[in-house]
C-alpha cells in the first residue's frame, strides 16, 4: 500500500505499508439516530461515548447533530449548532482530530473557529456558500456523493453505470475545491455507500474501491458501519449488524481505504489489526 496522508486541521493523518487503516469514531449527539437511538443526545452522555472510543484507541471522533438517515426531514440550523458546538467544545483538547458531519455552510464555519479539524459533508460541499466557509481553513475535508436527498434519496435511485457517475462526480467536486484554492492534501473522497443507492450500488463501489481510489488519487474515507446494505446482506437487524460490519471495513481497507467510518471502534480496531497482521505487511511482536 503506498502512503496516504491527509492534512487535518491541527494534524497529518498517515497511513502506510506498516500501518493499519485509521478509525473514525461515529458521535451522534442526535435524538433519531437509526443507530443508536440517540443514546448520546446529552452533552453527558457524548462525552462520555467519546471518552471510550478514545481509550479503545479511535484515530478520529466524527460529531454528527443532525441525522441523514433516509426519509429524515432537514434539521434547523440553530437546532444543530445547539447539538454540535458544546461537544466541539467540550473535546477539542482530547488529543484526536475532530470531524463534524454538516452540510450546512454556518455551522461549518462555527464548528472550525471552535476547533474542528475535518469537515464531512455528505452533501460534497454544494450547499451556497459551503465553499466560502471551508476555503480559509487547514482543515481536512471529506466530499460524499449522495444522490438526491436524505428524505427522498432511497426512492428508486438510477444510474446508468453507478461508479463511474460517482467517479464523475467526485472529479468535479475536487476540481471546485481545487480551483478555489484548496490544496489536494486537505481532501478526501466518499462514495457515499447509503446515500441514494440501492444494496446492488452499494456492493458494485463496494467491489471498484480500489479503481476509484486509483482513479482520483485521493485518500478514501468509507462509511458502511451498520447500513441497510450490510442488514440486506446478513438479514440482521440494526443491533446485529457488528459482524457484517466488520466484514465491509476489511474489504474496503484491503482495496486502499485510508479511514473506515463506524459505530464499534474497538471491535473494528481489532478486527484491522488481525487482518492487517495476517497479511503480512505490519511490524508486531508476535513470536
Amino acid at each position: 500500500m503506498k502512503q496516504q496522508s491527509l492534512q487535518c486541521g491541527r494534524y497529518r493523518l498517515t497511513v502506510n505499508e506498516y500501518k493499519r487503516p485509521l478509525v473514525m469514531g461515529i458521535l451522534n449527539t442526535t435524538p433519531d439516530s437509526f443507530s443508536d437511538g440517540g443514546q448520546y443526545y446529552s452533552l453527558e452522555f457524548a462525552i462520555a461515548r467519546a471518552e471510550a472510543m478514545i481509550a479503545a484507541g479511535v484515530d478520529i471522533i466524527d460529531i454528527g447533530g443532525e441525522s441523514s438517515r433516509p426519509g429524515s426531514p432537514p434539521l434547523p440550523l440553530e437546532e444543530e449548532l445547539r447539538r454540535v458546538m458544546p461537544v466541539i467544545y467540550a473535546l477539542r483538547d482530547c488529543g484526536k482530530p475532530l470531524s463534524v458531519d454538516t452540510y450546512k455552510p454556518q455551522v461549518m464555519k462555527e464548528a472550525l473557529i471552535a476547533g474542528a479539524d475535518m469537515i464531512n459533508d455528505i452533501n460534497g460541499f454544494c450547499a451556497p456558500g459551503a465553499i466560502d466557509a471551508v476555503k480559509d481553513s487547514d482543515a481536512a475535508l471529506c466530499i460524499m456523493h449522495m444522490h438526491g436527498q436524505p428524505e427522498t434519496m432511497q426512492e428508486r435511485p438510477h444510474y446508468e453505470d453507478v461508479v463511474e457517475e460517482v467517479a464523475v462526480f467526485l472529479e468535479e467536486r475536487v476540481h471546485i475545491l481545487t480551483q478555489v484554492g484548496l490544496k489536494r492534501a486537505q481532501l478526501c473522497i466518499d462514495p457515499g455507500f447509503g446515500f441514494g443507492k440501492t444494496t446492488t450500488h452499494n456492493y458494485t463501489l463496494l467491489k471498484h474501491t480500489a479503481e476509484l481510489i486509483a482513479r482520483l488519487q485521493l485518500p478514501m474515507l468509507v462509511g458502511m458501519s451498520r447500513k441497510t446494505m450490510i442488514g440486506d446482506m446478513t438479514g440482521k437487524p440494526v443491533e446485529a449488524r457488528l459482524a457484517g460490519s466488520l466484514g465491509a471495513a476489511i474489504a474496503a481497507a484491503s482495496q486502499g481505504a485510508m479511514i473506515v467510518r463506524v459505530h464499534d471502534v474497538a471491535e473494528t480496531i481489532d478486527a484491522l489489526d488481525v487482518w492487517h497482521a495476517g497479511m503480512g505487511t505490519r511490524h508486531h511482536n508476535i513470536e
